[in-house]
């Protein structure tokens, strides 16, 4: 369906965990996976070619209640968010059982090699295929492609933060060798331990977003999109 003209596929977690192993173990051209939140959708009817990566994802996900809530008033009968923070380390366990390796890139120097330790410490036999973390400027691709390609990973997870991930991805991927790439934006930090996620009860009442603004006080700009969001949903402005 659509959220204010913003592709999103009406699918729960196990759901969206079955298609990007579908993914993954089918090959092929790089396909991209995106986690759409209310912010995506906003710069989306803005930013044109922001708009036009998001319409070429092979699987677009939920990722924030106003989008979930935004879909279940189309029909869906979603309940639940398809987060990255939630999604990766499922991920990570198939990645162990298939012997399927993953790629870290983006974020800021020394969070991504620590993600990747506590993501092998937590799922024995996982071996992650490399890190870097590069540049979300064109400047740094050719680098950055080089070492995915030396590294030959099955999933390529990007956390440059949106839109800069989902661009780096969509402007390389006739050069990459990988399956699935996956924007995940502060995913790696929260794995590396370098950012605390909200307690289960806060997710749980569907309030990190007010705990992520109380721990980084500079969202409340981004955050600022939210009751525009709501307001456009109200309206029906889905197009």
């Amino acid at each position: 369906m659509r959220i204010l003209g913003v592709r999103v596929h009406c699918l729960d977690m196990a759901t969206a965990l079955t298609e990007i192993e579908r993914m993954v173990a089918q090959g092929g051209p790089t396909r991209l996976v995106v986690t759409v939140n209310p912010e995506f959708v906003m710069r989306a009817r803005r930013d044109q070619r922001f708009r036009e990566v998001l319409e070429g994802a092979s699987l677009s996900l939920a990722d924030g209640i106003g989008v979930v809530w935004a879909m279940r008033r189309q029909g869906c009968p979603q309940f639940e968010r398809v987060s990255g923070a939630d999604l990766i380390p499922l991920l990570a366990r198939s990645c162990a059982a298939r012997g399927w390796r993953p790629f870290l890139l983006g974020a800021r120097p020394g969070v991504a090699e620590d993600a990747a330790r506590h993501l092998e410490a937590d799922h024995p036999g996982l071996r992650v295929a490399g890190t870097y973390p590069g540049s979300p400027h064109a400047e740094g691709d050719a680098e950055a492609v080089r070492r995915i390609a030396a590294a030959r990973p099955d999933v390529l997870l990007v956390a440059y933060g949106a839109p800069q991930q989902e661009l780096w991805v969509a402007r390389n991927r006739q050069r990459l060798d990988v399956p699935v790439a996956i924007g995940v934006g502060g995913t790696l930090d929260f794995l590396a331990g370098r950012v605390r996620r909200a307690p289960r009860l806060v997710r749980g009442a569907h309030l990190e977003w007010l705990w992520r603004l109380a721990q980084q006080p500079a969202r409340a700009r981004r955050m600022a999109v939210l009751p525009v969001f709501a307001l456009a949903i109200l309206r029906g402005l889905n197009r």
